[in-house]
């Protein structure tokens, strides 16, 4: 897969050289154009991908370019969820619905049934089972023998996502070997597969979230409820705003409290945290997020913020 300086990249508001800072081409615009040519070469070069939603800001941004990459015709893939059961209903509603409209095929592997499969150990009711995604994701890729992943990781994210490639391999059991990734200069890319290996595809690399909002707003992207400020109850823990859940109660000393709160990242209720917040518009979003200092994980995770290795280690199990 090679993108070299003189092949224009097709683009919705003409034929635009990748880098090009042509009158009314901004930073999006690129960033888009990128995206795409990542989504399209990767489409033509292997036999069976498929892209990763979690019905998050980052999936929804990739079901659009996907659109703008291969519309009028169906997707070249189907879409796949990896559903940990602890989801907030919100998110879900907005999935069902999203791939409602566009028509097309979801998967949806379950962490429940790896679970009741015996693949991995029940961490309880309210136990996090974000870490317990990486079976579910390497039994639906073996089933289905898909040989690349799309899916929306930014490497401002975090220090592993930042040492990943926008091609990043797998062995043949799913793990990522950092020492062997392959140079990507002057976007570059060999996409070869060995064998039982198949790769992750991240069109959204060099995007941060900031960036990821303001493309939310100028395409006018539908986005879950959660994102914005809405009032909601919560127990403060471990320094985060935990939403009461059938998987999220109050233990003792703890208190629930009615505040108004936003998400700036979704995944299991156990460990994803929200934000006091009264931002209810995007434009409201976008400042607050150009104002933080500290990255979406990095504030709302409990499974990233207290180990620096946390999501290194779950990626060389084979996680997203």
């Amino acid at each position: 897969m090679t993108e070299t300086l003189d092949r224009p990249l097709e683009h919705p508001a003409g034929v635009l050289p990748y880098g090009a800072h042509a009158r009314g081409v901004d930073h999006l615009d690129l960033l888009e154009a990128h995206a795409i040519f990542v989504m399209r070469e990767v489409a033509a070069e292997c036999r069976a991908p498929v892209l990763l939603c979690s019905g998050g800001k980052d999936s929804a941004v990739l079901l659009r370019l996907a659109e703008k990459a291969f519309r009028p015709g169906r997707f070249p893939f189907p879409v796949l969820h990896v559903d940990t059961g602890h989801n907030f209903p919100e998110v879900i509603a907005f999935r069902d619905r999203r791939l409602h409209e566009l028509g097309e095929r979801l998967i949806v592997a379950s962490v429940q049934a790896s679970i009741d499969q015996g693949r991995v150990a029940d961490p309880g009711a309210c136990g996090s089972r974000n870490r317990l995604q990486s079976v579910a994701l390497l039994d639906a890729i073996d089933e289905h023998r898909f040989d690349a992943c799309f899916g929306g990781a930014r490497r401002d994210e975090d220090k592993a996502r930042a040492k990943e490639r926008v091609l990043s391999f797998r062995d043949d059991r799913g793990r990522w070997d950092p020492k062997r990734q392959r140079p990507e200069l002057w976007h570059l890319y060999s996409g070869q597969l060995l064998p039982g290996e198949h790769l992750r595809a991240f069109p959204l690399s060099d995007w941060t979230e900031l960036d990821v909002w303001q493309y939310v707003a100028r395409e006018a992207i539908d986005l879950p409820s959660i994102y914005f400020a809405h009032s909601r109850r919560v127990i403060e823990r471990d320094g985060m705003l935990l939403a009461v859940s059938p998987w999220v109660q109050p233990r003792p000393g703890e208190r629930v409290s009615e505040q108004t709160v936003r998400f700036r990242t979704v995944g299991d209720a156990t460990c994803t945290g929200a934000v006091a917040s009264e931002a209810s518009t995007l434009e409201q979003i976008i400042a607050e997020t150009a104002a933080s200092r500290i990255s979406e994980r990095g504030a709302t995770r409990a499974d990233d913020r207290f180990s620096e290795s946390a999501m290194e280690d779950r990626k060389r199990e084979g996680y997203f």
